[in-house]
């Protein structure tokens, strides 16, 4: 085994399982629903940030999780990096940025399929203020699964971080992009096509709606979507399609998945939950069609609860409710 530096774990722990890189923050969400935040009167405080996320929902499945981000030096920074250690993620790779402030996220929540997010990242946030040599290479090259997201793309340094994080790393398998597009990040979609089309040629998966596809390859149709990335040497391409299920598909294999129903509290978190629970599925060596199956219900358990960290489920609680539904079937 590679050697870790004195930075990271050291020569005598095992790689982690999934190290992810990119957002964290506070998610701030109205206790109201159906109302606009000019109207609310309560809000929640919970973790947040989509790689931040994932490494949770990980975590709850048992998974050694680290996250690679930074947070403002104030005292929301300090809540980032101790909530991620309470929820079971290693916080090593957590660092603060003088002068910024650690981002927060509001949303409205109108069920069931309107969800507005408002960020407040400004000057820049810094999680995109990662440097690559703060980076522990070793650490990220011997994990089992890296996770980078397409928004960690989207401004220097953080973006030149990633490309020394790939390069580590030498497209070994299961080096995940999360297509994860928010336009507001990107001066334009031709900025964030380009860029993805540069880290295409670094990973093995992909995981995008049919919107993030259409940026990532030009396609919206989920198997032309799902073509077009294997096309660009990609192992495994994850399609989600909201209430049409999830398409994946490898050169050998084609999976497709109905929606599991579910009354939709909070959609924004079900996306990440979902990413959590692929990673478990595929570092557990599972035939493809229960890790698909598996993460569709770890997704839609997230969306029935309304913050997204806290909400990530547990092995036994998408089980249970696995169990159910084939028992329903029979």
């Amino acid at each position: 085994m590679t050697q870790i530096t004195d930075q990271a774990a050291g020569a005598s722990e095992a790689p982690f399982d999934l190290i992810a890189i990119g957002r964290s923050g506070v998610d701030l969400y109205p206790l109201q629903d159906g109302v606009g935040l000019e109207e609310v009167s309560t809000f929640g405080k919970y973790l947040g940030g989509s790689a931040t996320n994932v490494t949770v929902a990980a975590a709850r499945h048992g998974r050694r999780a680290a996250i690679v981000t930074r947070t403002g030096a104030d005292p929301l920074g300090r809540y980032v990096s101790a909530e991620i250690a309470r929820l079971g993620v290693d916080n090593r790779f957590v660092s603060t940025v003088p002068g910024l402030n650690t981002p927060i996220t509001l949303c409205e929540i109108f069920p069931p399929d309107d969800f507005p997010l408002y960020f407040y990242r400004e000057p820049i946030a810094p999680d995109l203020v990662i440097e690559p040599s703060e980076l522990d290479l070793a650490a990220i090259r011997d994990a089992r699964i890296f996770w980078a997201t397409v928004t960690g793309l989207s401004q220097e340094p953080s973006r030149t971080a990633h490309h020394a994080a790939w390069e580590a790393r030498g497209r070994r398998p299961l080096t995940v992009l999360d297509l994860d597009y928010r336009p507001m990040f990107w001066n334009s979609p031709a900025e964030a096509t380009a860029e993805v089309t540069r880290a295409l040629e670094h990973v093995t998966v992909a995981v995008g709606n049919r919107e993030e596809c259409e940026i990532a390859v030009g396609e919206t149709d989920p198997h032309r979507a799902a073509d077009a990335l294997l096309d660009r040497g990609l192992e495994l391409a994850v399609v989600k399609q909201g209430p049409r299920g999830v398409l994946a598909k490898t050169r050998t294999e084609t999976v497709e998945v109905e929606p599991f129903p579910v009354q939709v509290v909070n959609g924004l978190g079900a996306g990440d939950g979902f990413g959590g629970a692929l990673c478990h599925g595929l570092l557990a060596g599972w035939p493809l069609e229960q890790v698909i199956r598996f993460a569709n219900v770890a997704g839609a358990i997230v969306a029935s609860r309304r913050e997204c960290s806290t909400a990530m489920p547990t092995t036994a609680e998408v089980d249970a409710l696995l169990d159910g539904a084939s028992r329903a079937a029979r």
